[in-house]
């Protein structure tokens, strides 16, 4: 069987390559044009800005939700470890029992996450196969629950807290003055005048 070879990188090996990177597992729910509740189970998720308060998820271009999210509110579940039923249910391999869902709000929302956030559309980008959607987060809950991990392909728990330095505040928080901060985005280079 020959794997697919794009631009010199073998698909197969590129995924296992991004495999190595644990990450959350969430699902992206948001409504249909005629209000029916729908999500994906989504593990490309990232916190983008703190003010304005920014998330992203990127999802595959082959997918409904991909259709779904043009201009309208959606929301990033972050999953919990009882929920990983709720993550085969949104990555298609459905099961008898509907997940529960909230669909009183702007937003459907799942029950049992680790924590939730309410976005606001704000932008949709180009990602190659994939598309790359931001969301301004407009609520949001915490919960205690232990958030569902993903890494080389299955699903993990979060093990054991690593010994050392405290991460809060990170030495990127402009109040540990490490860095000097800025209110504007300033690039670092000149554009170069043509």
């Amino acid at each position: 069987m020959t794997q697919a070879v794009i631009g010199g990188i073998e698909k197969r090996e590129l995924r296992h390559a991004f495999g190595t990177f644990a990450t959350g597992v969430t699902v992206v729910t948001t409504r249909t044009e005629d209000g029916v509740p729908h999500g994906a189970t989504v593990n490309a998720f990232a916190a983008v800005s703190l003010d304005p308060p920014l998330a992203l998820v990127t999802l595959t271009r082959a997918s409904r939700a991909a259709r779904y999210l043009e201009g309208a509110p959606f929301a990033i579940n972050i999953l919990s470890l009882e929920q990983m039923d709720v993550a085969l249910h949104f990555a298609g391999k459905v099961h008898d029992a509907e997940p529960e869902w909230t669909l009183d709000g702007s937003v459907p929302v799942l029950t049992g996450n680790a924590a939730t956030l309410e976005c606001r559309p704000w932008n949709i980008y180009d990602g190659g196969d994939h598309i790359v959607v931001v969301g301004e987060v407009i609520a949001m809950d915490i919960t205690k629950l232990e958030p569902l991990v993903f890494y080389g392909g299955e699903f993990h728990a979060m093990g054991h807290r690593v010994a050392g330095a405290q991460w809060d505040p990170s030495g990127d928080a402009p109040e540990s003055g490490w860095f000097a901060g800025s209110s504007s985005f300033r690039p670092l280079h000149a554009p170069k005048s043509l």
